[in-house]
């Protein structure tokens, strides 16, 4: 390959990676103006503005879309959309979006109740994403976790057992107090 065709291919690849980062920063001023519009009321600028990079494949204008189809949100209650606008985000990834729609199937909201398909939605990425499971990252942070927990139920433990010292100690002083005070009843008395 000659120098010159890798310094072309080169510039094509730069070329092509500058595109997406103007792209990408053009997506998130869009969406962000999108949710000002859409918070000051105007929903419909804010709609068109989410189906223009919805169409273009962004996740956060399709699940944009599906909250507010969900919620009735300045739109009309449509579930069918939302579930449509959630499926296309939740295909590229989009884990709030995967939870959403395994919601909608628990919950039957504009689906036929469905566990089944409601578990597998819950489990979607957590199943794609196995292999992360033994990287030194994450076996770190699961260590650091349990002994997070292990330190709360430890300090509970305590608390607990300390006010049931108290409580003890406290009912045992109650009898020796009863136990010190004279008894006036007497064989006599009893036997009347």
């Amino acid at each position: 390959m000659s120098p010159a065709l890798i310094a072309r291919r080169s510039l094509a690849v730069v070329g092509a990676l500058l595109s997406f980062s103007t792209l990408a920063d053009q997506a998130d001023d869009d969406l962000r103006r999108a949710a000002k519009l859409h918070k000051a009321g105007d929903t419909v600028q804010a709609v068109a503005i989410w189906e223009s990079w919805a169409g273009k494949g962004n996740v956060d204008a399709a699940y944009n879309l599906a909250v507010i189809h969900q919620h009735g949100d300045g739109v009309s209650l449509d579930y069918a959309s939302a579930l449509r606008w959630y499926l296309q985000a939740a295909e590229q990834g989009d884990k709030v979006a995967q939870i959403q729609i395994g919601l909608m199937y628990q919950t039957g909201q504009g689906v036929e109740v469905n566990p089944e398909e409601a578990h597998r939605w819950y489990t979607m990425h957590r199943k794609h994403h196995l292999h992360h499971l033994h990287e030194p990252q994450m076996v770190a942070w699961r260590q650091q976790a349990l002994a997070l927990i292990d330190e709360r139920d430890r300090r509970e433990q305590l608390a607990s057992t300390r006010r049931n010292d108290a409580q003890i100690l406290a009912d045992l002083q109650a009898r020796a107090r009863q136990s010190a005070t004279p008894q006036h009843t007497t064989l006599a008395a009893k036997a009347d």
